[in-house]
């Protein structure tokens, strides 16, 4: 039998400051709602809309990442769908949340300028990916051929 699969990929700007908390066992909990936008054409017109997601991250990661998670920045977020059900005054309550197995943090607050790169830098993922092997400029010249053949 084949597994079902359950993943989601976003990217959005955080709609408020990342708050920390504990569990009774002590397991830290970063929870944080991004702002996901589209466009869409109304008739005419084309009009800006959004969604909004809640997320949690749990453990080291999120203690580590919840001070730079500030509302308007943008993130990348990877996880999956997870349903919280409890009872309240007699009623039977549900919330779907993101539960994020990586985070990346893609730009400051508020926008404004940039492409497509890490410029915020930090990722969830535990490895550093700041060297790409390439030639820096402690390498010396004799190891960079200036020709390239492409």
């Amino acid at each position: 039998m084949a597994s079902d699969i359950n993943r989601v990929v976003l990217v959005g700007r955080l709609t408020r400051d990342a708050e920390l908390r504990y569990s009774n066992s002590g397991t830290a909990i970063c929870r944080f709602s991004i702002a996901n936008n589209y466009r869409r054409k109304v008739g005419d017109n084309w009009t800006e809309e959004a969604n909004f997601f809640d997320c949690a991250l749990m453990g080291r990661r999120g203690e580590a990442l919840q001070k730079y998670m500030t509302k308007g920045t943008q993130v990348a977020i990877e996880g999956e769908l997870r349903q919280n059900r409890w009872e309240q005054d007699g009623q039977n309550r549900s919330k779907v949340e993101i539960f994020v197995t990586d985070v990346q943090l893609l730009g400051s607050r508020g926008g404004g300028g940039g492409g497509g790169g890490n410029t915020g830098g930090g990722s969830a993922g535990g490895y550093d990916r700041g060297s790409s092997g390439g030639a820096d400029s402690s390498e010396s010249p004799e190891s960079f051929e200036d020709d390239v053949p492409f």
